[in-house]
């Protein structure tokens, strides 16, 4: 609309601020946090050792072991704030963020794509009702023929609590309950959810009639 061809904003910057104020509808407290991260992130979500998401970008001077890496992931980064949420007494959280992961090219430059991703836990969250956020976030963008698979190889997940989310053939997302054992490496005892959904992906899939 005018208004917003008037402030300059870009097809991409109103879709990330659709996408936010879909997720703040919904309950989620939007949050940021840091793109560089210990490599033992990886470990703690039970990433695969031959998992190419463990090539990194190293940082060449790193403050410490704990952000020497850029993220090719968000997941750790959602349930580092959510289990420490847990650990500070709160019955409940429910979170999101668009964040940036980071993968090198063959020139030695990184590609940046960026991640929403969705977190929470207790007051009656449970998968469908992950799975009600997610759709929100879909019907929201006019993404109107999505289906959902069942995941059992994802080592991060419950393996009968996760899904992925295909649009035609193509992957945009993941969204489930996070496996108990990787639940445990945060210190939680609680049942913790998560949707991981590709803001690239979501751009191409939405529908050509939403300007």
């Amino acid at each position: 609309n005018g208004l917003t061809a008037r402030r300059g904003l870009t097809d991409i910057q109103q879709t990330e601020n659709l996408l936010g104020s879909v997720c703040r509808a919904a309950g989620y407290d939007e949050i940021i946090t840091y793109s560089f991260i210990s490599p033992t992130y990886y470990d703690k979500i039970d990433l695969p050792k031959d998992s190419p998401l463990r090539d990194s970008l190293k940082i060449l001077n790193p403050l410490g072991e704990d952000t020497s890496i850029m993220r090719t992931t968000v997941l750790p980064s959602m349930l580092e704030i959510l289990t420490r949420n847990y650990n500070f007494r709160n019955k409940s959280a429910r979170l999101y963020e668009l964040g940036r992961t980071y993968f090198q090219r063959e020139d030695g430059m990184a590609d940046e794509p960026k991640v929403l991703s969705v977190g929470g836990y207790g007051d009656g969250m449970d998968f469908f009702v992950l799975k009600g956020a997610v759709q929100s976030i879909l019907d929201s963008i006019r993404i109107s023929d999505a289906a959902y698979e069942a995941v059992r190889d994802n080592p991060s997940y419950h393996p009968g609590r996760c899904a992925r989310i295909l649009v035609g053939s193509r992957e945009v997302g993941v969204f489930g309950q996070i496996h108990p054992l990787v639940a445990q490496n945060y210190g939680a005892d609680a049942d913790l959810y998560c949707a991981e959904l590709s803001f690239d992906a979501l751009c191409a899939a939405k529908g050509a009639d939403l300007q």
